[in-house]
């Protein structure tokens, strides 16, 4: 079955004595999380939502992503954090398979502070049919606010202010927010965040979806895989449900001190759902001083550079690994008659096959060296797997704060930068 994904807790060196350990605070939990779907101060709106995602929404967002890819060369996301970490995750995971005659280029601004990154940006588009989809709740976070304001101007000088309107597409909060009152004021197009899914929840919302159609991705298999990971894992037995074995997993580990999880993977275009999973858990977690940090890893590549450390560093580290058991595309090894490079042992074998057995082989020296590993294994990357894979995580995270006694759902620390930095600019003058 090429969708299937099964979670492996055989090097994990917990016994399943302990994980069932959990059953009876995995079912209060559970419940608690179901009564508050429904409740918009709990932002929970995310657990049913692969069911009862708005279905007009979803045809205006095809309808948006067929103007787009009819008008332009290049789609511009403005966004920062849950705003556009999702969607690109799941454009940068299916790139080699995504059907490029039917996708536009996605590039991201807003995300940071560079203006040697916005300028580049703005001179490589400059010669380019262009679009904007600017993605913000408030509207009034800096970075997406400035560039927003940069790209807008642009787009106002090339198309000039009705043409610009054509090509902006505003996704925001329904009836308030500095960005709603100036897409209802300029006229753009709107599409709208539910109030009760937070930022980083939001991936299936509108906020990845719009992406991710105009990249040409299926977005009826996305949220198809979401479903089935929502009906899969509604199940409160922790004896059958491994998106909560692995909340309990990871908090078992935590109370062993192992305080730092890497998520790893073989497949360079899985960063961004690293970076993705880094932000869900980061923010929900890190917080009365607590929590597991969330770092990340590809390998073969980093087993050059942070290879060492896993193996003999502090003991205070667990991986997570995503294992993809089969790809689109192979590579056979062949035999050269020379030998310079003694690889001939190998000739005839894949390029899989090779990265199997070192993944094999750095796992057994991981967890010897008393680096814990859980192993997600997932039978191919598709837009169905992927829908699942996020939804996985999404459970499990709102599982896992739950059992560390923290609220998964809110993000206070992140504000504390943002007040330091507005005095400094004299906002507050």
């Amino acid at each position: 079955m090429e969708n299937n994904i099964k979670l492996n807790l055989d090097y994990s060196k917990i016994s399943n004595h302990e994980i069932m350990t959990y059953s009876e605070k995995v079912k209060k939990i559970h419940k608690d999380l179901n009564n508050k779907v429904d409740d918009k101060k709990y932002f929970t709106g995310w657990i049913n939502w692969p069911e009862e995602y708005d279905k007009k929404e979803f045809e205006k967002i095809k309808k948006i992503a067929n103007k787009v890819k009819k008008d332009s060369d290049v789609l511009i996301v403005i966004g920062i954090g849950g705003s556009y970490l999702g969607a690109r995750a799941v454009i940068e995971s299916l790139k080699y398979v995504t059907n490029k005659e039917n996708s536009v280029e996605i590039i991201y601004v807003g995300n940071n502070l560079s203006a040697n990154y916005i300028n580049e940006i703005i001179d490589y588009v400059s010669d380019k049919e262009i679009s904007i989809n600017v993605i913000s709740k408030s509207g009034k976070t800096t970075e997406p606010a400035i560039a927003f304001r940069i790209f807008r101007n642009l787009m106002e000088n090339k198309y000039g202010i009705d043409g610009a309107r054509k090509r902006i597409f505003v996704t925001t909060t329904k009836r308030k927010g500095a960005l709603y009152k100036i897409a209802v004021q300029e006229k753009y197009v709107k599409l709208y965040i539910p109030e009760n899914i937070g930022g980083r929840y939001s991936v299936l919302t509108s906020v990845g979806l719009l992406p991710m159609a105009v990249a040409g991705i299926n977005i009826e298999d996305i949220m198809s895989g979401a479903k089935f990971a929502q009906e899969k894992y509604s199940d409160d037995n922790l004896k059958y449900n491994d998106c909560y074995k692995y909340a309990v997993a990871r908090n078992i580990l935590y109370e062993r001190d192992k305080t730092i999880e890497i998520m790893g993977t073989y497949e360079p275009n899985l960063f961004y759902l690293i970076e993705w999973w880094k932000q869900l858990y980061g923010e929900s977690e890190g917080k009365n001083y607590s929590g597991i940090f969330p770092s990340g890893a590809i390998y073969t590549t980093d087993l050059h550079s942070l290879g060492q450390y896993v193996q003999e560093g502090r003991r205070n580290i667990f991986e997570t690994i995503l294992n993809i058991k089969n790809t689109d595309s192979d590579i056979i090894i062949n035999y050269d008659e020379e030998n310079l490079d003694e690889l001939n042992y190998i000739a005839g074998k894949t390029i899989t096959y090779v990265k199997n057995k070192a993944m094999l082989g750095t796992i057994q020296a991981h967890v010897d060296g008393d680096v814990p590993n859980i192993i997600i294994d997932i039978d191919k990357i598709n837009e169905f797997t992927i829908g699942h894979l996020l939804y996985f995580f999404e459970k499990a995270c709102a599982m896992s704060g739950n059992l560390l006694g923290i609220n998964p759902f809110d993000q206070p620390g992140v504000e504390k930068y943002k007040e330091n930095m507005f005095n400094l600019l004299g906002k507050y003058e």
